[in-house]
């Protein structure tokens, strides 16, 4: 999955937390949150000015549900209840955890759904 189509389909589930993300949808998306919140933060670091707060906050709030539901999705392809999001608030052991569980190799058929990825032929 490139780019593009991970984030096109990430926000075209919006609010969908049932079904699966792929390795490439989660990961991808992890690098979109990384990149536009580095570059708006150093746009902040150098002017400090209440606009560039502003648009970091609404950026953040506008990005935070797509975050959530690709996680919950992640963590069904990997087998595990959505509800292991929750861990996310325990400082830094939590982060660690789910971190470790989205690097987690993708299932096959399981309760969540089918695979979010064709199977590669050999």
């Amino acid at each position: 999955m490139s780019f593009s189509q991970a984030i096109r389909t990430v926000f075209s589930k919006y609010f969908t937390l049932s079904g699966r993300a792929g390795k490439a949808e989660f990961w991808w998306f992890v690098l979109l949150w990384f990149v536009v919140d580095a570059v708006l933060s150093f746009l902040r670091s150098r002017d400090d000015g209440a606009l560039l707060t502003t648009i970091l906050g609404l950026v953040a709030i506008f990005l935070i549900i797509p975050f959530i539901t690709v996680t919950v999705r992640r963590l069904h392809d990997t087998g595990r209840s959505g509800w292991w999001w929750w861990l996310h608030f325990i400082p830094l052991i939590g982060t660690i955890v789910l971190v470790i569980f989205c690097v987690g190799e993708s299932q096959g058929p399981n309760k969540y759904g089918p695979g979010p990825e064709p199977a590669i032929a050999a």
